[in-house]
């Protein structure tokens, strides 16, 4: 991905600040209280910090030690292998590499170009299927989460939806369930390695997915939805596989376009803009991604 970088909005004060180090180790089982009795005696009588003692006497790894530093300010993220998540979710498990900056420096300029400005709701989109705009608006939904906003990724790609596998969500209620009056709200699931990230699968795949998300019940959720997350995020199907994804944004006014590098024709992307417009669906912002 490439972005031109914008500064960060001002942090937000860290809740778990307060927190120690002792404590959030214990707490997340990386050692046992016989084991804090040891690394207590040794701080002691060397003076030295907690996780300094942990590492010496070998119970804990540097890893372990930023991982809870990371929980500490508020800025979660798993080892690999933690969560069962899709390997793919890159900011959640590999957060400071370059793919996860990029991710941030786009979630900046949203927040200024969009969020700051009043919206709550976005749509990714790309023009074509297999772009990569499913799993970058997973990556997405996370770093807004590690923003401390209270995030909600929705999976309204009612034929082919991905974000139950990206977050080992088992087959439940979702979307279409809430549309179609056989569920309610309580089909969010709240991912529990994220204090701010919430997901609402797609549910139970309808025969008539367009005409599910053209109705006046799908504005009335989005007005929900709103009301209870920061940021709503929209999961939506290829921009050329069929109007689903045009009723989405129309709803939620804005979409984030999400092309793949060396794959995306930019004939399709133009379409696809000029269909938005003609919608009066405003473009926010593009992106050029390679995985």
């Amino acid at each position: 991905m490439n972005q031109a970088t914008i500064p960060l909005a001002a942090a937000t004060p860290a809740r778990n600040a307060g927190t120690s180090i002792g404590g959030l180790l214990l707490e997340t089982g990386k050692i046992t209280p016989e084991g804090a009795e040891r690394v207590l005696r040794m701080q002691k009588e060397l003076g030295i910090r907690f996780g300094e003692a942990a590492q010496r006497l070998g119970l804990v790894t540097e890893a372990d030690i930023q991982q809870v530093l990371a929980r500490q300010f508020d800025y979660p993220y798993l080892q690999p292998g933690e969560g069962k998540y899709s390997p793919q979710l890159v900011a959640a498990y590999n957060p400071f590499s370059p793919q996860v900056e990029a991710l941030r420096a786009v979630r900046s300029q949203l927040m200024l170009r969009w969020f700051a400005r009043g919206h709550k709701s976005l749509v990714i989109m790309s023009a074509q299927a297999g772009n990569g705009a499913s799993l970058f608006a997973a990556n997405l939904a996370v770093v807004f989460s590690q923003l401390g906003e209270q995030t909600l990724l929705v999976d309204a790609n009612l034929r082919k939806p991905r974000q139950h596998e990206v977050f080992n969500l088992a087959q439940r209620q979702g979307l279409s369930d809430v549309l179609a009056g056989r569920a309610d709200l309580n089909a969010v699931t709240r991912i529990e390695s994220f204090v701010d990230l919430s997901v609402l699968g797609a549910g139970t795949l309808p025969p008539n997915p367009q005409e599910l998300l053209s109705r006046d019940g799908f504005t009335a959720l989005g007005v929900q939805l709103e009301s209870r997350f920061d940021v709503v995020l929209y999961d939506v199907p290829a921009g050329g596989t069929g109007s689903d994804a045009l009723a989405v944004a129309a709803r939620a006014g804005g979409v984030l376009l999400v092309s793949r590098k060396d794959v995306t024709p930019l004939n399709e992307v133009i379409k696809l803009s000029d269909q938005l417009a003609q919608n009066g669906v405003k473009i926010v912002g593009s992106v050029l991604v390679s995985f």
